[in-house]
């Protein structure tokens, strides 16, 4: 591993102390480094606050400042060239003389697009782009997703049996409670993927017969807005406001792969023609819901949970996909 390689890595581990509180901004880490000493830190620590690089050049010393102009400062997301919610911090690596910049991978916001190391440049420091590019574009998977592909990063989940179902038979399923796969350690674990997502969405069937909470209340963390995948209100009422209704997966891909109209530079879908600005849906089930998906080759993470519970019958698991085309499926045992 390089020098340059080895500060980015740091950039890294400060990103993802921001994974439950950034969003829809990415992670972004910070490290200031003059003659191989660590000289400041910083990461983004929430959405609407100060950035990485911000938070990074106050964290140096005042004995320390004198040497910004001869320091290297490494940052895994290329520097904000436009006012948002937060000055531009390609114009305060300027004001501070940075005369080396790395930088992990570009921002694909429309807003960025290589405009900050432009302006890097342009006053006259030198730029290195891409050192662990791969590890910091996987960081920000929602983020780069969102503005490359203009839809929200989709994950799916589900838990089944060892012998592959998902619950019993359907006719069992109605007059019981569902099956219970999870332990308290995996369900745990579930809550933490909800608390990285800001949209979780189930089938109509689901949500009549299982009545789900989809909330992180076992893990710290903001819940995530519920869609309901239906071509009509379920029979059970819901609080206004707290559910959105989802026509049809074709309806779905139509209104979220088209870009719309960016709000304060974040981005804004619309689901029924109502602006939703979230970059990353959950999709929890049940079978049908999530091989429609997969179906619709929509997708972009999976996550197995598999039970060493045997069923013997049931409702079967969704297939999975036979070529992931580098995607990844996660398969863990409860």
């Amino acid at each position: 591993m390089t020098e340059d390689e080895r500060y980015m890595a740091r950039c890294l581990q400060l990103a993802r102390h921001g994974e439950f509180t950034t969003a829809p901004n990415p992670m972004v880490g910070a490290v200031i480094v003059h003659e191989g000493r660590i000289i400041g830190e910083g990461w983004h620590r929430r959405y609407g606050g100060p950035h990485a690089e911000v938070n990074a050049v106050r964290s140096v010393r005042p004995e320390d400042e004198p040497l910004l102009p001869h320091s290297t400062i490494y940052v895994s997301l290329e520097p904000c060239s436009h006012w948002g919610k937060t000055p531009p911090c390609a114009e305060l690596l300027v004001e501070k003389g940075f005369q080396r910049v790395v930088v992990g991978c570009l921002d694909p916001n429309e807003k960025v697009a290589g405009r900050g190391i432009r302006r890097l440049r342009e006053a006259g420091a030198e730029v290195v782009v891409g050192v662990l590019e791969e590890e910091c574009r996987w960081v920000n998977r929602k983020f780069m997703t969102f503005h490359t592909k203009h839809r929200p990063y989709i994950t799916l989940k589900w838990a089944e049996s060892a012998d592959g179902f998902i619950d019993r038979c359907r006719k069992s399923r109605e007059d019981g409670e569902p099956v219970k796969f999870s332990t308290p350690w995996t369900q745990m674990l579930v809550h933490r993927l909800r608390a990285t997502h800001e949209a979780i969405l189930v089938g109509r069937r689901t949500w009549e017969l299982d009545q789900p909470s989809l909330t992180t209340r076992l893990w710290p963390g903001k819940d995530a807005r519920k869609l309901i995948l239906t071509d009509s209100p379920p029979a059970l009422p819901v609080r206004e406001g707290a559910i959105t209704f989802v026509n049809s997966i074709s309806s779905f891909a139509q209104t979220h792969i088209t870009p719309l109209p960016n709000r304060e530079g974040q981005g804004g879908e619309s689901v029924g023609g109502e602006a939703v600005p979230y970059q990353s849906l959950l999709v929890e089930g049940g079978a049908q819901t999530l091989q429609s998906f997969i179906d619709a080759d929509l997708w972009d993470e999976i996550y197995v949970e598999r039970s060493e519970l045997v069923l013997g019958d049931g409702i079967a698991a969704p297939k999975m996909p036979t070529d992931p085309k580098g995607r990844p499926v996660h398969v863990n045992f409860a």
